[in-house]
């Protein structure tokens, strides 16, 4: 699964390897250093050599859609209202067309900030304002800090990224409750959901109720927990009306379209790759522990991923505090994503911080992590 050398990496067509130099390990983008599944290679494969590559039947369900409904059904519990699915070539695409279509010119877009560096970009680079969502609030205190920001979108990242948090039900009721008080839509990032490592249960943000699934916009893809990002597919559930009416009367392929080539590999991957993401999971989870075991010994602040194959790393109080992510790359050639990048926009601060990506062989992780201890403790 994670067989591939550090040669074999940067021969591919990968950004996390061919713009790193060379004498570098990268451990920065969401991106795993793993071999894609066999299911989905077959998948593939078998498509093309039928020669079933020519125009799709636009009228009939997609089965990217039902196969988003079934794994909603039975690994959360959740039927997601029938009728409402769409294809997006990724969750920055939706998130871009959801956010155009119901904010405006200044208005305030709610987060949980660290965030995705992509998101809190494109909100500044649209003329929208990044509004930071503290975790722990009540109700009472969301509604009256996004009535005075003047927020008309919420986005709720769960799994969260960078911080690996998974949002459990009355952490998410609370944000639902603040968002039908004002009457705001709601896009949920789950893109992570499929990479719980440990018994937690991913609880989808719409299946708090009707009320809720009608106000949310639900973005999920397998790019992430099947290694697939390159091949630009995701599904969206339209629960809310005043998104999903106005995408309906778009003329035909206005935002473009998802290849079927994309679309057979992401059913492969959810409807037959369960095995293999067990087995994804069990070296992730062995690799987030190496990572929390090798924090406590250098003094670094972590607080160990409940989801993802990412831990935020808090390196105040080191010798590298001032700028972790370029002391660790100068001293210890080690590539890691800055903290700064996901607090761009807003007051929050995370100058002591960088994200490290465990998503690689065991191998590797050890290498990487004894090249981090020489930069930070100088041993």
């Amino acid at each position: 699964m994670f067989d591939l050398g550090d040669d074999a990496l940067r021969a591919r067509d990968s950004l996390k390897w061919t713009t790193t130099p060379s004498d570098v390990l990268p451990a920065w983008v969401a991106d795993m250093d793993v071999r894609v599944p066999e299911v989905v290679t077959r998948a593939v494969h078998d498509r093309l050599a039928r020669g079933e590559v020519g125009y799709p039947d636009f009228e009939a369900l997609d089965p990217l859609v039902a196969a988003f409904e079934r794994r909603m059904a039975d690994r959360c519990g959740w039927t997601p209202a029938p009728g409402r699915g769409r294809l997006f070539t990724d969750v920055i695409q939706a998130f871009q067309v959801v956010a155009e279509l119901v904010t405006g010119e200044g208005d305030g877009i709610a987060l949980h900030v660290p965030s995705y560096p992509v998101f809190l970009n494109s909100i500044a680079e649209a003329g929208r304002r990044i509004v930071p969502m503290p975790f722990g609030a009540t109700a009472a205190e969301l509604s009256d800090l996004w009535r005075r920001e003047r927020v008309s979108l919420v986005v709720v990242v769960n799994p969260h990224n960078p911080l690996g948090r998974m949002l459990g039900e009355e952490e998410l009721r609370v944000i639902a409750d603040a968002a039908a008080e004002l009457d705001l839509v709601v896009l949920a990032d789950e893109i992570h959901a499929d990479l719980a490592l440990d018994d937690g249960r991913h609880v989808p943000f719409a299946s708090l109720g009707p009320d809720v699934e009608d106000r949310t916009v639900t973005v999920t893809s397998a790019s992430k927990a099947f290694n697939l990002a390159g091949l630009h597919c995701a599904v969206a559930h339209l629960g809310a009306a005043r998104v999903r009416e106005p995408l309906a009367a778009l003329p035909f392929a206005y935002l473009g379209g998802v290849s079927t080539i994309s679309r057979a590999a992401a059913v492969a991957a959810w409807t037959e790759g369960d095995a293999w993401l067990a087995d994804l999971l069990a070296v992730l989870r062995r690799n987030r522990d190496t990572v929390s075991a090798w924090a406590a010994e250098v003094g670094v602040g972590v607080r160990p991923a409940e989801a993802t194959y990412l831990a935020w790393l808090d390196f105040a109080g080191t010798p590298v505090a001032a700028d972790p992510a370029g002391a660790i790359l100068e001293r210890g050639r080690v590539r890691l994503a800055p903290g700064l990048d996901f607090t761009a926009h807003t007051p929050v601060e995370s100058g002591t911080f960088a994200r490290l990506n465990f998503g690689t062989s065991p191998e590797r992780l050890e290498r990487i992590l004894e090249r981090m201890t020489a930069a930070v403790t100088g041993r």
